[in-house]
């Protein structure tokens, strides 16, 4: 599917119906927070500093898109992307279920370590981390265009799919991955803390007032 389709409103209802409940929980919630505090306790452990940042970069960025699509959902009633209560053990905010975020809690420090050391390093004509940008980020949507297909995801706008996903959406992802690791550790750290910061911010606000 490369499009979304307006008959899938009434499963978009139904996802919308199970945020945050607890009805599908079960325990493969806990064993796959263990496996990425091993990643990350792992990859402190061995020094990959550069990594670690490229992880909780693409994080943050992750949770500022996933809060503005749950925005939308509240403001529009259809988000840009859901996810199906029948797929997760526990959605989170109508777009990202536990096990989705916790893929994207790793996929940048994990694609990290395939980028050349020299960041200045040009392929094809093309600086290396803007050239590993935009492929992972078409083979993302290449997956999503699958996870579309099935009923675990669900887009409803016609307008939105996965050239629009490639652009807006996994693009940024994986620049924040690839170039804040280049920058100075200050710009680093404000770069996570401010996204950090902010994403709590708009969660208090929102969820209270049962906007997502």
């Amino acid at each position: 599917m490369l499009f979304g389709i307006m008959s899938n409103k009434p499963l978009a209802d139904m996802a919308r119906a199970a945020v945050r409940t607890t009805d599908n929980f079960h325990w493969t919630f806990i064993a796959i927070l263990a496996f990425v505090v091993y990643v990350y306790a792992t990859e402190y452990q061995r020094k990959n500093f550069s990594g670690i940042v490229a992880g909780l970069s693409l994080y943050m960025v992750h949770w500022l898109y996933e809060i503005t699509n749950a925005i939308i959902c509240g403001v529009t009633g259809y988000a840009l992307w859901t996810v199906s209560a029948q797929s997760t053990s526990f959605i989170l905010l109508i777009g990202v279920s536990w096990e989705l975020s916790m893929m994207f809690s790793v996929a940048g420090l994990a694609t990290h370590k395939l980028l050349p050391e020299d960041p200045k390093k040009k392929i094809l004509g093309i600086n290396n981390r803007v050239l590993f940008a935009v492929a992972n980020a078409a083979l993302f949507s290449l997956v999503e265009i699958f996870l579309a297909s099935t009923p675990a995801f669900i887009w409803v706008y016609p307008w939105w799919g996965a050239l629009p996903v490639f652009i807006t959406t996994y693009i940024p992802f994986f620049l924040a991955a690839y170039l804040v690791p280049d920058a100075k550790p200050k710009t680093q750290w404000l770069f996570i803390g401010g996204l950090a910061l902010l994403n709590a911010l708009l969660l208090c606000i929102f969820i209270p007032l049962g906007v997502i």
